[in-house]
């Protein structure tokens, strides 16, 4: 009997991105990676998803107050190895640590770009219970 494959995340792949998402963010606030960059940059982790056999973590973060996140993404991707041995504390339980990748989160920009549509006179007045369809 073959179990069909989901590529939705299961219970325990959740659970694990979430302490990883919480080690990445002690990392950070600790300050423990030296890099200028990095240093001078708030960074906010908002998602952390797991590979299903958990070798791989893709962390989505966003650089706040920074108009371009490439050079911060690239530093955090640089010091990737780094920042995956200083999970080992937290993350003790796992049999294998995962790898961890940095990726720049779009989302906050599609939600600005929904806002906005929303926001429009066309939408504006559609959505408006004041106006009757009269005909």
């Amino acid at each position: 009997m073959t179990r069909a494959t989901s590529s939705a995340p299961n219970q325990r792949m959740l659970r694990i991105a979430e302490q990883v998402r919480a080690a990445i963010t002690q990392v950070l606030q600790r300050g423990d990676v030296r890099d200028p960059v990095i240093e001078k940059t708030l960074i906010a982790i908002s998602e952390v998803r797991m590979s299903p056999d958990l070798k791989i973590a893709t962390a989505f973060v966003t650089p706040l107050g920074v108009p371009d996140h490439a050079e911060v993404i690239e530093a955090l991707n640089k010091h990737a190895k780094y920042i995956r041995g200083r999970l080992g504390p937290q993350l003790r339980q796992l049999k294998y640590m995962p790898e961890v990748r940095f990726r720049d989160d779009t989302s906050f920009d599609n939600y600005k770009k929904i806002d906005a549509l929303l926001r429009s006179p066309e939408v504006s007045r559609d959505l408006d219970p004041n106006t009757d369809d009269e005909e």
